[in-house]
């Protein structure tokens, strides 16, 4: 039986997040996308955005495709970004709420990539 616990509050997802990008920002291939963000002012609209996904927490407004179209991000990126949010979510949580966090990931990178071919 694992040790870990569910998502089931706010600091829940701020941890993930806040360990989520940490990894994005050691990783090679995905922190050159961050070079010139202000990462800590959009941590909490990421948090916000998550707390919504898995929380049903209100306060996240804004359009995520739109706030990313942008960005020279391909396939490769949107694999990576997935597998590192999947793994640092396995990392920490175990439950009905870290194994919805996994799926809406997923089916977000998927989403991603099919309107930035667009």
């Amino acid at each position: 039986m694992s040790d870990k616990t569910d998502i089931t509050v706010y600091g829940d997802v701020d941890r993930l997040i806040r360990t989520f990008y940490g990894k994005l920002l050691a990783d090679p291939l995905m922190a050159p996308h961050f070079h010139g963000l202000d990462l800590e002012a959009h941590l909490p609209r990421i948090t916000a955005f998550w707390a919504f996904i898995l929380l049903d927490m209100e306060g996240y407004k804004g359009n995520v495709m739109d706030r990313h179209r942008h960005l020279a991000i391909g396939p490769e990126h949107f694999d990576r970004w997935v597998q590192t949010f999947s793994e640092t979510v396995d990392e920490l949580y175990a439950g009905p709420k870290a194994d919805l966090a996994k799926q809406r990931a997923k089916l977000l990178g998927l989403t991603f990539q099919t309107k930035f071919k667009a």
